[in-house]
Formats: structure tokens, sequence, C-alpha cells
């Protein structure tokens, strides 16, 4: 689309973060391809920019360990957006992570033009990240808590709350293995703890149904057979996803306490609990062959997970109004010329900014025009 007043970064900076001591890369353009050899820092860039994000950014670790090796123990990662659709001047917005203090404590710092912010969720006001990485190409095929991590940051990406609901659910869950490991006849404690399960369980469950009900929706509503990205089908498979598919939220909520009282002992023996949305699975099928998505070959399965993040990128948008920013990480190398063309045109198509990667310059020769090219070497970033 054209005439679009750019949206996405207009420089990024790092200092001791990672492999960079410090570094800075401007840009006017909406699609940003960084070339390098591997293991030069280019997916180190990306990550920086994930961590806009509620979490613990693109590779799922502790920040203490994205500090810079010989620097000063912490990091400081900052952001200027581009000028809005509104018009409005873009925010400055930054992530840190102070050196550990006299008794090894950490702290995590989030601001917003310059202003502390209470957490990483406060940027979804300015910015949704939506990335792809080389680790997720197993997906379909891997275990159901990597796909469940996949659905909770699909809704992320369209309700940054959802974070919150998730990481409180999980909290009520490890105290409620303990009570019943350690106080197993404390049956008030238990109760007021799952009440609080129920509570959180059947809001992420809800969030969790909303967002596929969206998503299948958008499909449906683009669904084009000669595209080179097939059509996903998804669905939720769940005793507690049942249970609000048949009840509702209030009435399911009420019945969720009720199945948690009467599996204690199950529960007790177990060490854990086995009944809520921490148990639940993403199906997901390619449509256009009506088969599982696990069941597809190599390259079909890596065409679905991108009509994935292209279908989450434009639901974003729908539903935010922001045109998110994409993460690509080593996605061009693995598609034919005709899928790395069409991925290319859904890209400009949807409006965000995108960040690529790879090894070769040639991967994209077929971006659009205007694009920018920078080579990443040595701790320090080139344009091309």
């Amino acid at each position: 689309m054209t005439g679009r007043a750019p949206q996405g970064l207009r420089r990024l900076s790092l200092v001791d973060f990672r492999s960079y001591p410090q570094v800075s890369v401007e840009t006017q353009s909406r699609c940003c391809a960084l070339i390098g050899d591997n293991g030069a820092g280019k997916t180190n860039l990306l990550e920086a920019i994930s961590l806009f994000t509620p979490g613990r950014g693109l590779r799922r670790i502790e920040l203490a360990a994205m500090a810079r090796q010989n620097g000063a123990g912490g990091f400081a990662v900052a952001l200027e957006l581009a000028r809005g659709e509104d018009g409005l001047d873009g925010r400055q917005l930054g992530v840190g992570l102070l050196p550990a203090d006299g008794e090894g404590r950490r702290q995590r710092q989030s601001r917003i033009d310059g202003a502390e912010a209470g957490s990483a969720a406060a940027f979804a006001d300015h910015i949704r990240i939506v990335w792809l990485t080389p680790d997720m190409d197993g997906l379909f095929r891997g275990a159901a808590g990597d796909r469940r991590r996949f659905l909770d940051r699909l809704v992320l990406g369209v309700d940054a709350a959802h974070a919150a609901r998730t990481n409180a659910l999980e909290r009520a869950l490890r105290q409620r293995n303990r009570i019943l490991e350690d106080h197993a006849q404390d049956h008030v404690w238990l109760e007021a703890t799952e009440r609080e399960i129920a509570e959180y369980g059947i809001a992420v469950a809800s969030a969790r149904a909303l967002t596929v009900a969206r998503l299948s929706a958008l499909i449906t509503e683009r669904r084009d057979e000669a595209s080179p990205f097939p059509a996903a089908g998804l669905a939720l498979a769940g005793d507690i996803d049942r249970l609000l598919a048949e009840h509702g939220p209030q009435d399911g909520e009420v019945r969720y306490r009720h199945l948690l009282r009467s599996t204690r002992a199950r529960d007790r023996a177990a060490g854990r609990t086995l009944l809520g949305p921490q148990a639940s699975e993403l199906m997901v099928r390619h449509l256009d062959r009506d088969i599982a998505a696990a069941q597809g070959s190599t390259g079909e399965q890596k065409a679905l997970l991108i009509a994935l993040i292209l279908a989450q990128a434009r639901l974003i948008r729908r539903v935010s109004g922001i045109a998110p920013l994409l993460l690509l990480d080593e996605v061009a190398a693995h598609l034919d010329p005709r899928r790395r063309a069409a991925l290319y045109r859904e890209i400009d198509d949807i409006g965000g900014q995108v960040w690529m990667t790879g090894t070769e310059a040639g991967l994209f020769a077929d971006m659009a025009a205007g694009s920018e090219r920078f080579l990443v070497a040595g701790g320090m970033i080139e344009r091309l």
C-alpha cells in the first residue's frame, strides 16, 4: 500500500547488549534487511527489538544473559518510533537492565519518553511486534506446550493484558500444588486458591478462544487457494475449552472451581494440577489439503507457519489500529522465489515495518522499492 505514513522504528540504539558495546542504526524505510555471516549478530538486533513486548523476547531467556560479556553487567535498548499515521511524532521507548546491586539483584526498567513505565505491557499503546524465527520451524510436530506458548503470543498481539493473566494463573497453580503437597487439609486456603485459579483460568481460556475465532474468521475472509501460503484451520482442544464453550464464562468458572475441588486427591498424587488451560492444545490443520499441520512436508509447514504470522499481523492491525512491526529471522533463505516474492507483497500490503535477516543480499532483491539493506559485522552496522 502506498501513500501511507511510515510506521515502525526510525532509530534503534543498543548499549552493552549481547555482542554490541554500542551501536545505533537509523532508517526511513518500512523494509529493512540485515545481511551478514552466521554469528555476526543479526538475530541479536531482532531480539533487542522483541524486548518491547511482555516476556523475555524471542529467545525466551533471562535478561541477565543478554548483557554483553565483559560489560558493566547491564544493558540498554532504545527505540525511536517513526511518525505514525495520525501525524504525531514518534515516541522514545527504552528497555534496560541495571547492573546487579550489592545483593546481586537486577532491576528491569521500561521507559516511555523518559518516564518510567509500569511494565513492557505499556508499550502496546505505541508498538506491536510479531516475530518468526528458525526455532519455531518444528512447532506443529513439537510438544503441546510449544503450541500453547505460540497461541499465547498470538493472543498477546491483540490483548496486552493477556501476559498478566497467564502469569497470575501460573502463580496460583504453583501455590495450589504446594498446598496440596504440604497442607492438603487446609480447605480454606485451597478454596481461596482454587477460586483464583478458576477466575484466571477462564479468563485465559476466553482470551484464547476469542483470538482463535477472530483469526479463523480473518483467514476464511482472505482465503485464496492460488496463494503460496496455505490457509490454516485453528481449534482449541481441552477440558476447560469444552467447559467454556458449553457453559460460558460465568457458569464455566463455577464448574471449574467444583472440578478443582473434586480432583484434589488425584492432583496431589500427580504433583500438579491436571485440569486447566495449562493442558489445552492448539490444533492446526492445513485446510487446502485437509490434513493436520504435522502431516505436511517441511516446506508446507513453513509456509503454513508464515501464513499464520501474516494473519496475526493483519488481526493486530484490525483490532488495535497499529500496523505491527515484523521480525523475520532467516525466513527468506528457506523459501523458493515464488513464495519469497509473495511474502514481500504480503508484508507491503499489511503496512507495518519489517526487519529481516539473511546471509546473502540476493535474498532481498524482490523487496519493495525504497527498502534498505544493512551489513552486520564485527559489532557494527553499515548501510549498503
